[in-house]
């Protein structure tokens, strides 16, 4: 039995961040109904590599059920109201007030469902200027001051994921979780709120402190720790990369006697604490490369190891594909199986069990015949 087994989520959903939610409860055993339009999610049609679906939308849409509906349409919106009366959570991430002009607003359904957890996921939140606008992920990457953050010297960058989005979800779902434990107190539901911009500034705390407290504007510094040095990525003489990191000055000396075999480096007045090497980065890269000009990626490595710093190599998307850490998780796509990377985390060394991702509305039959009045 999965941990959430009972539990019907409803979502009316699409793209990115409300469907992180929902699908990381069914990947916990929960029984989720995804509301599609007759066109259905737009994630559908990101792109058609994973045997015909979008990646996107096979990584976020496993173990889902799919019904399409009208919510125009009074007789629609009668079946969702009766599904929501069985539900335990209601997630939907549509534009700004949709869901109250359709009269599915949380207000209205937490009168109605007292045990009822509403989940609503929007760019700015229910309060403040920005309260109505519209937003997408890169905007607030954006608006948050990620991308200020976020590149090298020539210029800010977008990451190369969703991460407002994804952040926004992760909030969400730890949002869910807690409301779940909170009712099995109260007997009561809640409403969730979780907006992009709130869920990625979090995140932005560390550059926030540092500039409020400080008055330092963290570099954009590319594949390298903007308040930590060294912290990043050096070629080495077979033209291969490595990225190593110095956490603390133990480490930085035994980077110099082991790696370097130069100990005397590290008492070098513009290199002796972290703030002196953040400063003088560019010395310290420079005085870093000389080294692993003359030294093959695997011998770095040997080194690295030797002296126990820890140390990554730089994985293209093939590396990342074959990578021996890998675990994997089998989900069954309209087209055919395909094989993903799996969640983060095992309980007990299980490998979670395949699951599916929906064709459009392919359980509407079934779920309106199951919610007839």
């Amino acid at each position: 039995m999965s941990d959430l087994d009972g539990i019907l989520v409803v979502a009316i959903e699409q793209a990115v961040a409300a469907p992180y939610v929902s699908g990381r409860l069914a990947d916990a055993g929960a029984r989720v109904i995804k509301v599609e339009r007759e066109e259905g999610d737009f994630a559908r049609d990101y792109d058609d590599f994973v045997q015909g679906e979008s990646a996107y939308f096979a990584w976020l849409n496993r173990g889902k059920e799919s019904i399409c509906m009208d919510l125009k349409e009074p007789s629609d919106q009668a079946l969702l109201e009766r599904i929501l009366a069985k539900a335990d959570v209601f997630i939907q991430n549509l534009a700004p007030g949709a869901s109250e002009r359709l009269g599915f607003g949380p207000d209205r359904l937490r009168s109605d469902y007292p045990q009822l957890i509403t989940v609503t996921i929007s760019g700015y939140g229910d309060e403040g200027p920005y309260k109505d606008q519209k937003a997408y992920d890169l905007l607030v990457q954006a608006e948050t001051g990620f991308s200020e953050v976020t590149g090298n010297e020539a210029g800010r960058v977008r990451a190369g994921v969703s991460v407002c989005d994804i952040a926004a979800g992760m909030t969400a779902y730890q949002g869910v979780l807690q409301a779940l434990i909170g009712r099995s107190k109260s007997g009561k539901g809640r409403h969730v709120s979780v907006s992009l911009f709130h869920a990625l500034s979090d995140w932005m705390n560390v550059p926030y402190l540092q500039f409020v407290y400080g008055g330092h504007t963290p570099e954009r510094s590319g594949l390298n720790h903007p308040t930590v040095a060294p912290y990043g990525a050096y070629r080495c003489g077979d033209g291969k990369e490595v990225l190593l990191a110095i956490q603390n000055e133990r480490e930085w000396r035994q980077l110099c006697d082991v790696v370097l075999e130069n100990p005397t480096l590290a008492d070098h007045p513009d290199f002796s604490g972290n703030l002196d090497r953040v400063r003088n980065r560019g010395a310290l890269n420079a005085t870093l490369q000389r080294v692993f000009d003359t030294l093959s990626r695997e011998v770095v490595i040997e080194k690295l190891d030797s002296a126990r710093i820890a140390y990554g190599r730089i994985s293209t998307l093939d590396d990342l594909a074959s990578h021996p850490q890998n675990r994997y998780i089998s989900v069954r796509t309209p087209g055919g199986e395909a094989t993903m990377l799996s969640p983060g985390l095992t309980h007990d060394g299980a490998v979670m069990a395949a699951l599916e991702t929906p064709a459009l509305g392919a359980h509407s039959c079934a779920i309106r015949s199951e919610f007839e009045k």
